[in-house]
Parts: C-alpha cells; sequence; structure tokens
C-alpha cells in the first residue's frame, strides 16, 4: 500500500486533490445540469407535462385487463387451465402496478409545477449568483 507524500503544511493532500479544487466547476456544472429547462422560462403544454403517466396508466389498465380475460378464461376453458391459472394473476399484479404508478405520478409532477411557479425569484437568483 502506497502512502501519499505529504505536503509541507502536514496535510495529506495529493497533488491530484490541489488541481481539482483550484479548478473552475461553477461553470461546468450549469452546462452539465439535467435540468436545462429549470433556467429557461418555456411553457410547456399538458400533454407534454403528463404523458409519461397518461402512458404508463393507459398501458397499466390494458395489461389489468388482459389478466381479467385470461383469469376469466380458467373459469370457462377446461384445457390448458394451468396456463391460465399462472398467467392470470401475474398480467392483474402487472397491470393493476403500473396502473397505480401513473396514478401516484400525477400528483407528484402538480406539487412539483407548483413549486416551480413559487421559485421563480429563486431561480433568477440563481442564475445571478452561478453565472450560467
Amino acid at each position: 500500500m502506497e502512502i501519499p507524500p505529504k505536503s509541507p503544511d502536514g496535510s495529506q493532500k495529493s497533488p491530484q486533490s490541489k488541481e481539482l479544487l483550484t479548478s473552475n466547476t461553477a461553470s461546468t456544472l450549469c452546462i452539465s445540469s439535467r435540468s436545462e429547462s429549470v433556467w429557461t422560462s418555456t411553457s410547456r403544454s399538458k400533454w407534454d407535462i403528463y404523458h409519461k403517466p397518461i402512458i404508463v396508466m393507459s398501458v397499466g389498465a390494458a395489461i389489468f385487463l388482459f389478466g381479467m380475460v385470461i383469469t376469466s378464461l380458467t373459469c370457462i376453458q377446461s384445457k390448458n387451465k394451468k396456463i391460465y391459472k399462472m398467467c392470470g394473476p401475474a398480467f392483474l399484479s402487472l397491470g393493476l402496478m403500473l396502473l397505480v404508478c401513473g396514478l401516484v405520478w400525477i400528483p407528484i409532477i402538480r406539487k412539483k409545477q407548483k413549486h416551480r411557479q413559487k421559485s421563480k425569484c429563486l431561480q433568477t437568483l440563481r442564475s445571478f449568483f452561478f453565472n450560467c
């Protein structure tokens, strides 16, 4: 195990860590941020905001209905009953899970939108201090 060389002031900092501390990272943080839309004030339509949870809920409802059909086939059909008994509840649970995830996602997005509207002045202060 190699021991890093000590600096004259007695600290254990290596030359690489000094290099990282002295670099200018403020400009790279703003460039690499994922939420660039926070810094711009573009208005988005309702579909742009809610399209992902709507799609998840639609797929979940379709899978749930498919699971209901397969489960009901176990009562009607006598052949391959074992396959339907296994697949039906699986589709029911998967569809219900996606449906509930979509339903919970919508209030989260609404809360995030309200928070974004309240913090308009904070965004201008951030852009002023970070020089983005």
